[in-house]
């Protein structure tokens, strides 16, 4: 993340987006950079959005001026507010460029709800890192987990996971899962070695992935774990409870870039573990085929 460029908080009226505020607040107090509150005012689901519009934008700018009240109160900082309105998602998702982090709220986790939940949707569109908070243990926490599988987007999500881990003082577990053939459900179906095999490839994709953040963080401890017959969101979510952040790109290896999300990060999600920051492709995108 930039130490110039400001953190983005977008808001609503839950216990989720209290929690980002809080947490995006810390961050900014603790880094000296801008603070935004956002609120955007839905509108797309009205038939006639001329209708409500009046009131959508005074029960946002209420909810705004609160918000930068708490703010102003509790860290000593003064942010600046704006309302947008259109769809969370693509209001957030063409916001600019100049942004270092947007933080948003977990959303709602009821059953059923999960495929719209509005962090998902904003974690596939938006161009830069954005961060997932929600209301168990925000401010808390100990380490650093990244996913990590050799794919560009993954070496991306590491590097901003151990400038983090770096800057923070904490430790950096690195985390690559990946399933290999079972010798007793899968006999017959693959050759024998083929799990030997596979697990000398992976172990090999994980070492060169922290091969270069010796050098560049010489003081940074860095914990290297190959999990071979564990599902990468039971991996994940295992390892980042009681984490300070979980970090991932949008996409792993397996995926395609034409799918807004990867399916490792939509599962991780909607099982939240701590604050989780989703890296997107580079502006370029350059980054993967995954």
């Amino acid at each position: 993340m930039s130490t110039t460029n400001p953190i983005v908080v977008a808001i609503k009226d839950s216990p989720q987006s209290e929690a980002a505020l809080g947490w995006a607040a810390s961050r900014a107090r603790k880094h000296h950079v801008p603070l935004v509150i956002l609120h955007v005012a839905d509108d797309h689901w009205s038939l006639n959005p001329a209708t409500w519009n009046k009131q959508l934008r005074k029960a946002g700018e209420e909810l705004l001026a609160s918000a930068a009240s708490r703010v102003s109160g509790q860290f000593g900082i003064n942010a600046t507010t704006e309302l947008l309105t259109g769809s969370v998602a693509g209001a957030l998702g063409h916001y600019g460029p100049n942004v270092g982090l947007v933080v948003v709220g977990s959303g709602s986790p009821h059953l059923g709800g999960t495929l719209t939940d509005r962090a998902l949707q904003i974690a596939g569109v938006t161009p830069v890192p954005l961060a997932v908070v929600g209301t168990a243990d925000a401010d808390g926490g100990s380490g650093i987990v990244v996913g990590a599988d050799g794919s560009e987007l993954s070496l991306r999500a590491v590097g901003f996971a151990a400038a983090e881990a770096d800057r923070e003082g904490e430790e950096l577990t690195v985390l690559h899962a990946y399933q290999a053939p079972d010798p007793v459900s899968d006999a017959g179906l693959a050759p024998a070695d083929l799990a030997e095999l596979m697990d000398e490839q992976e172990r090999v994709i994980l070492s060169e992935t922290v091969a270069g953040l010796r050098s560049s963080y010489p003081d940074l401890v860095v914990h290297k774990v190959l999990e071979p017959g564990k599902e990468p969101v039971r991996a994940l979510t295992d390892a980042a409870a009681g984490a300070r952040m979980l970090v991932m790109g949008s996409h792993g290896r397996g995926g395609f870039a034409r799918l807004v999300l990867g399916s490792t990060t939509h599962g991780v999600l909607t099982h939240l573990p701590c604050p989780t920051v989703v890296v997107p492709p580079s502006q370029d995108g350059s980054s993967t085929d995954s």
